[in-house]
């Protein structure tokens, strides 16, 4: 059985500059940052608890997975009935993303993938 995976608004903006830069810059695999990110929530939906747990988020439950491609990090917090994705970041950029403390199954402007 695999969950609904959903997206908040920062998750959303940052996948979409990311995905931009990847197309723009990486012209002999332009599709590879889409691709990833689509087997990665496809991984999550299924197999929730497969990231490592992200003990320096203020977001209690945080999980990682790497996109090895792209060196990119999917931040998210595995639900009873959705896994909801609260970052994409580069693992390279020093610090983790900002995240902040959402009220898990109902915050305002979040998106389901599976709508």
């Amino acid at each position: 059985m695999s969950l609904p995976v959903g997206t908040t608004p920062d998750a959303d903006t940052q996948i979409r500059t990311i995905d931009d830069w990847w197309r723009a810059n990486r012209r002999a695999s332009p599709d590879l940052f889409f691709e990833e990110l689509s087997r990665a929530f496809e991984l999550v939906a299924r197999v929730p608890h497969i990231g490592r747990l992200y003990r320096r988020s203020p977001v209690p439950g945080t999980r990682r997975i790497l996109l090895r491609g792209t060196r990119n990090h999917v931040y998210y917090i595995p639900g009873e009935h959705e896994v909801r994705i609260l970052a994409v970041w580069h693992g390279e950029r020093g610090a983790g993303p900002p995240l902040r403390t959402l009220n898990f199954e109902h915050e305002p402007g979040t998106k389901n993938r599976e709508e």
